[in-house]
């Protein structure tokens, strides 16, 4: 039988605490009445709240398994679809990104490709535009 390092430390815990409670029980007798009895108090105070721990721990225990059992108890928390599931917000970015891209450059493109026929269906050739003269001539009609 294997145990988890949780419950390896609880083990160890309780046997400490038997130690101990077995120690504090052989010395008590010597000692008077009502510091004995005050050592009861604090005592069963102790064993009650170690009591409330444990109930808590097993409450969070049934809601971990709980959790455990919706990702198909997989080991680490993730099944297979559930790494699937993570893993498409990602491809599903990518993707959105690729097409971005691919319209911009498209858009580009066609802009580029208007350019180029206006000027070569334009009266003008291409080297007036180039011409330093042809600027201030496009400033002054306007």
């Amino acid at each position: 039988m294997t145990y988890s390092n949780q419950n390896r430390a609880d083990i160890l815990q309780d046997r400490f605490a038997l130690k101990t409670v077995s120690f504090l029980s052989t010395s008590a007798a010597n000692l008077p009445h009502d510091i004995s009895e005050r050592l009861r108090s604090a005592r069963v105070q102790a064993v009650v709240k170690r009591k409330i721990t444990k109930i808590q721990t097993a409450g969070s225990a049934i809601n971990t398994g709980g959790s455990l059992a919706m990702t198909w108890g997989a080991p680490d928390g993730l099944g297979w679809w559930g790494r699937i599931g993570s893993v498409m917000p990602l491809i599903a970015l990518v993707v959105g990104m690729l097409t971005i891209n691919s319209v911009q450059n498209d858009k580009r493109a066609q802009e580029v490709a208007e350019v180029d026929a206006a000027l070569l269906t334009d009266d003008l050739p291409p080297a007036a535009f180039s011409d330093p003269g042809f600027v201030q001539f496009l400033r002054t009609n306007r």
